[in-house]
């Protein structure tokens, strides 16, 4: 079994467990996270790949990490992601990425990734939900960071942090490559 297929089907599990644990119907679910019904039924029966995009607003909705959704098995309380198992979400042609590197209900969802970002590529994001904060540290290059439409240069060895709640854009003006580290942490759902 790929990759890929592990991925849709422990989303599949994943979604459909968190929904009924939370109590949500398919409705419900598909308002709180502003996608179809039609998209959670098939990705409850594991029948697409749906988009990072997707995949956070859901676990937004149901206030619980992308790592909680894409997690193959549930593990002991230590838990260590080697390398080569980082999940990959989002990529471009020109080399940018991202990948999901650790994440933990503590006590909402919270979560670390690796970015790079190649000259000239950015990555926007939706809001997220009231009481969401970002961490950033910036590794190599500088980043563009876009928070509610004003723009925040940050360069390597800075770090920044935001309330994650308004519209925000991870940039690369510069002529190099630009790598951070991100956390961030969602309010559990009330």
């Amino acid at each position: 079994m790929s990759d890929l297929d592990l991925l849709t089907q422990s989303l599949a599990r994943n979604v459909k467990r968190w929904r009924t644990e939370r109590g949500f119907t398919l409705d419900a679910l598909a308002a709180r996270a502003g996608v179809s019904r039609g998209m959670l039924i098939q990705i409850e029966q594991a029948r697409t790949n749906p988009s990072i995009g997707t995949v956070v607003k859901i676990g937004d909705a149901l206030g619980v990490s992308i790592t909680t959704l894409l997690d193959y098995e549930q593990g002991p309380k230590v838990r260590v992601v080697p390398a080569d198992q980082a999940v990959r979400l989002w990529h471009t042609d020109a080399g940018s990425y991202n990948r999901l590197l650790a994440g933990a209900e503590a006590p909402g969802p919270l979560e670390m990734w690796d970015w790079l970002l190649t000259p000239g590529e950015s990555s926007p994001s939706d809001p997220h939900p009231s009481g969401t904060v970002e961490l950033v540290h910036v590794l190599a290059g500088e980043l563009t960071l876009t928070v509610d439409g004003v723009k925040h240069r940050v360069p390597a060895g800075a770090s920044a942090s935001f309330e994650a709640d308004a519209p925000h854009t991870y940039g690369n003006e510069g002529a190099e490559p630009m790598r951070m580290v991100m956390a961030v942490s969602v309010p559990p759902v009330r």
